[in-house]
């Protein structure tokens, strides 16, 4: 067979995998065994008919997933070992979703079979209320692998992104010789060069102020619950407690729906603070702000972050009187519409635009640019304009 024949076969094997049994005889493709098995692990969740699946003698094997926890368990593993992880994830969703598989997760034995993933974090999140207790040490074992790797890919970066920022804003034109910045000195003052001499004879010197005041800057976040946040909570929660183990930083973390609850005092552990979040119910932003504007005791030295759709069950007029107030007082309120990787959110979009025009921002942002937008902001900067920048819009 030559390369091209290979290159052709293997198109046509891709494209019977991905339409299904019902196109085998069109295309004229056999499948070998590993290929056999890829189609019946695909054919259990996205066909609408389950059928025999190829198995050793005596065992051949229904194809539907029904709602058997072993039978479960064991297309967990299947997928896992004819897919890429990226695959598992998105078949994974897949399953919980279309084929009711939520209360399997309650089981300690299915729920340790599973990939984890910030999908299925934000699924154990919403089921915390009902979960057993036999369960319960299992899911906070998942969870807590899934934080720990969200937090390995932005400790560093937020430290580093929010640390410079804080250093910035402490500039000072009357430093101490030890803390001048020379660097910052020199760009601020070459139109002093003197070419006779090649030097620049500085006019403003720039540095770091030394303060007895320890902490620079108030951080506030409050984080929508509602079921279409899922992700965002999981990933601001994360977020706070890097943020709180930042000594410059005073940052609190609220969660609401339609009650505000302080998850501050557990900002020491992500996971403490996810499991004390509640997804789904209602809405009410209102009195969310109005509890998260008692928490603020320095306005022009607060950044306020409000991770929400906007989609409001309270009053919303009052919503955008609270949140003008705080910006006229001088607090830097930035409302992100999804904290996620998920990409453009569904979101109030004529609320959206009355924030806009108060001068209060609102979009979605990444979890890999919250670093950076964060400290645009502590630093003073313009996140609309930093945001067009980055994306180019």
């Amino acid at each position: 067979m030559s390369g091209d024949d290979e290159v052709v076969d293997e198109r046509l094997t891709r494209w019977r995998l991905l339409l299904g049994e019902p196109a085998a005889a069109g295309l004229g493709v056999e499948l070998g065994e590993d290929e056999a098995e890829m189609d019946a692990t695909l054919a259990a969740l996205y066909e609408e008919q389950p059928r025999r699946r190829p198995g050793p003698a005596g065992d051949d094997r229904a194809a539907g997933l029904g709602a058997s926890a072993p039978q479960v368990a064991r297309w967990l593993g299947d997928i896992r070992t004819y897919f890429p992880t990226s695959v598992v994830q998105v078949m994974q969703r897949d399953a919980i979703e279309r084929l009711n598989l939520t209360a399997l997760l309650l089981e300690p034995e299915l729920l340790s079979t599973v990939q984890p993933d910030v999908h299925l974090v934000a699924t154990l999140v919403g089921l915390n209320s009902v979960m057993p207790e036999t369960t319960r040490e299992t899911a906070r074992t998942v969870v807590a692998q899934v934080v720990a790797e969200i937090e390995q890919r932005i400790r560093e970066r937020t430290r580093s992104a929010v640390g410079g920022a804080v250093n910035r804003a402490a500039r000072t034109r009357r430093p101490r010789t030890v803390d001048i910045d020379w660097l910052a000195t020199i760009g601020r003052n070459l139109d002093h060069y003197l070419p006779e001499h090649r030097t620049v004879v500085p006019e403003r010197l720039v540095g770091h102020a030394r303060s007895s005041r320890a902490l620079a800057c108030d951080v506030v976040i409050a984080i929508d619950q509602s079921s279409s946040m899922a992700e965002s909570v999981v990933y601001a929660s994360v977020f706070g407690a890097v943020l709180g183990s930042l000594r410059t930083l005073r940052t609190s973390l609220v969660a609401f729906d339609t009650a505000v609850v302080d998850l501050t005092e557990l900002l020491e552990d992500p996971v403490d603070v996810l499991f004390g979040c509640q997804l789904g119910g209602g809405t009410d932003i209102n009195r969310a702000v109005a509890y998260c504007a008692e928490l603020v005791t320095r306005p022009t030295e607060t950044v306020f972050l409000l991770v929400t759709d906007l989609y409001e069950g309270g009053d919303g007029d009052e919503l955008i009187r609270r949140l003008g107030a705080l910006h006229r007082a001088g607090v830097r309120v930035v409302v992100l519409l999804a904290l996620s990787d998920a990409g453009a959110p569904a979101y109030d979009h004529d609320r959206a635009a009355v924030l806009a025009e108060i001068g209060i921002p609102a979009f979605a942002c990444t979890p890999d640019l919250f670093p950076d937008l964060l400290a645009v902001v502590i630093g003073r900067g313009d996140p609309v304009r930093w945001l067009a920048e980055r994306t180019g819009q």
